[in-house]
């Protein structure tokens, strides 16, 4: 092989290796403006633990960059029991907005034990404003909005779900 094609052949090499991550950050700028509806998260049922009572939902789950950061932009409706569960695998202080998001939520967030921390309460469509965790917490539950409330969902209640060792 001469010299020439052994250049052109690492040339090639790292215009393949840089354009990797333009590819990736590509995908996720899609993602974040509606581009592409092929994202498949997978299913999961959990429960919260209020009041004496079991609240269970049918929840979609958020386990890496990119599935968090579509979330649930983009979508006109969630069920009564539906929602997303972000992992984010440690605790750790978070912040959510609400860009490209079309209904209101609540975000409830848990600690690693499957504690529930916190409650943000109807979230506003379309904000930029950040939403941050005002703990550090291991996940955050999204459902509609005003059903915490509705619900008596609070700080202090209990989240089972496999991620939490508890279910």
């Amino acid at each position: 092989m001469g010299m020439v094609q052994a250049v052109s052949r690492a040339r090639l090499g790292r215009r393949l290796f840089l354009a990797a991550p333009l590819v990736l950050a590509g995908g996720l700028a899609r993602a974040q403006q509606g581009g592409s509806n092929d994202f498949h998260f997978k299913r999961s049922s959990l429960v919260v633990v209020s009041g004496g009572r079991d609240i269970k939902f049918d929840v979609e789950l958020a386990l890496d960059d990119t599935q968090r950061a579509r979330g649930l932009m983009f979508r006109e409706k969630l069920g009564p029991y539906e929602g997303m569960l972000f992992d984010f695998y440690k605790e750790a202080p978070v912040s959510f907005w609400m860009k490209n998001t079309l209904i209101p939520l609540d975000m409830i967030f848990i600690a690693a034990d499957g504690t529930i921390r916190s409650v943000h309460a109807n979230a506003v469509p379309h904000s930029t404003e950040t939403i941050p965790s005002q703990f550090p917490v291991r996940a955050v539950l999204e459902i509609n909005g005003g059903s915490a409330k509705l619900l008596g969902i609070k700080p202090g209640d209990k989240v089972l779900h496999p991620i939490f060792g508890n279910a």
